[in-house]
């Protein structure tokens, strides 16, 4: 196939303007976070069994219509991989797709040596698009918006012709990711919303008063690991997979641009036209699953209280997300997610931060904010046992 030239070939992709970039960029982004990284070596000594997934995933994507690749600095050998697949193996012509990479440079001066390194990894001379990695708390937004800071040396890199548009990505609670985008500087977010998380909907709603392009970061596999659903969600989703019907739950909203599919390629990848037509809103047939959907969450008399007061809570623990595991484990039977999820909270970082529930902690547990008909203990203790489990040492 000649992926130069899209007349060659006519996809089921859909495209939509991504805000005030004015780029009109897939609704299925290429994601490029988890390609197998091959050890300890060097960034730019890329293992062949990488290359090879590289080339596999980028000459699929490109098949089924994506324009819009997806890296970050922090995604280990992924931005060289894609810099020798894209120039010396395809040779795709660079004005064939639209380029996003991210870095979290914490000064001016790191932001043009990073952004210089990204270049040069990448074999490119302009990002289409560069995101802010991880404006995840309040201290990080300061670090990263201040004056003469970082963003503001990538706004002038903007003006130079090096990268086209300024954006952020983030895992923040709903009041950071606010405070971000009420500044002005940024074009797009990079941010999770997807069925089984709608916290962020009041940011994407706020994205969309300022004409910004909206990027959901992993709907398929944060959004629920569905490419490996349980047998109830797939009854509950049919005729669709879960993967489709999250898609489409998404895209139902007009403010929302693209979503990021990756690895892995086959599950992800052989759903994509079962995604289309996106209807906007969503169809009666789509509202009827939907509406399915809602009702699980009926089973379980506790699995309404989403824990949102506790935000922030005095024990360092993270009792939204916990909450989350258990209605989806109680409700969806979506045990192997909560497994997976839940042992990946880190006391010390801000990525996914979350004490876990031991005594101590449990103590610490600010209740005045919880309500009383709430067995706030109890539940987090129930879900604790049933899907913790001990780091091998």
């Amino acid at each position: 196939m000649d992926f130069n030239n899209f007349s060659l070939y006519r996809p089921k992709m859909e495209y939509r303007r991504f805000g005030k970039t004015n780029k009109m960029v897939s609704v299925v982004t290429l994601g490029g976070m988890r390609f197998k990284h091959g050890g300890t070596e060097p960034r730019e000594h890329i293992p062949q069994e990488t290359l090879d997934q590289c080339r596999d995933t980028v000459e699929k994507a490109i098949a089924q219509g994506i324009n819009l690749i997806e890296t970050a600095h922090g995604y280990g050998k992924s931005e060289h991989a894609y810099g020798r697949v894209l120039n010396d193996e395809l040779k795709l012509k660079r004005d064939s797709y639209f380029l996003m990479t991210k870095g979290n440079p914490g000064t001016a001066a790191e932001a043009r040596k990073l952004v210089a390194n990204q270049l040069k990894a990448l074999k490119t001379d302009y990002f289409d698009f560069y995101a802010w990695h991880g404006i995840n708390t309040i201290e990080l937004f300061e670090k990263a918006c201040a004056k003469g800071g970082p963003v503001e040396e990538l706004l002038k890199m903007k003006e130079e012709g090096i990268i086209g548009h300024i954006g952020f990505s983030t895992h923040a609670p709903l009041e950071v990711i606010i405070k971000a985008i009420e500044t002005d500087l940024f074009d797009f977010v990079n941010l999770h919303y997807y069925y089984f998380f709608q916290r962020n909907k009041a940011a994407i709603d706020l994205a969309e008063t300022k004409d910004m392009g909206v990027f959901i970061i992993s709907p398929n596999d944060k959004g629920g690991q569905l490419s490996n659903s349980p047998k109830k969600l797939m009854e509950l989703t049919a005729p669709l997979h879960p993967i489709q019907w999250n898609a489409r739950f998404c895209l139902s909203h007009p403010s929302i641009h693209t979503l990021t599919f990756g690895l892995p390629v086959t599950v992800q990848f052989e759903n994509i036209n079962g995604i289309f037509p996106a209807a906007v809103p969503l169809s009666p047939e789509d509202a009827r699953i939907k509406h399915e959907l809602d009702g699980q969450k009926l089973l379980d008399e506790f699995a309404g209280f989403d824990g949102h007061c506790m935000i922030n809570d005095p024990s360092g623990l993270n009792i939204p997300e916990i909450l989350r595991f258990r209605m989806l484990w109680k409700c969806y039977d979506m045990k192997d997610f909560g497994l997976y999820r839940y042992n990946m909270f880190q006391e010390k970082d801000h990525w996914f931060p979350g004490n876990f529930p031991t005594e101590e902690n449990l103590k610490k547990i600010d209740l005045s904010r919880c309500p009383a008909n709430i067995p706030l203990i109890d539940l987090i203790r129930e879900t604790h046992n049933e899907l913790y489990r001990p780091k091998k040492k």
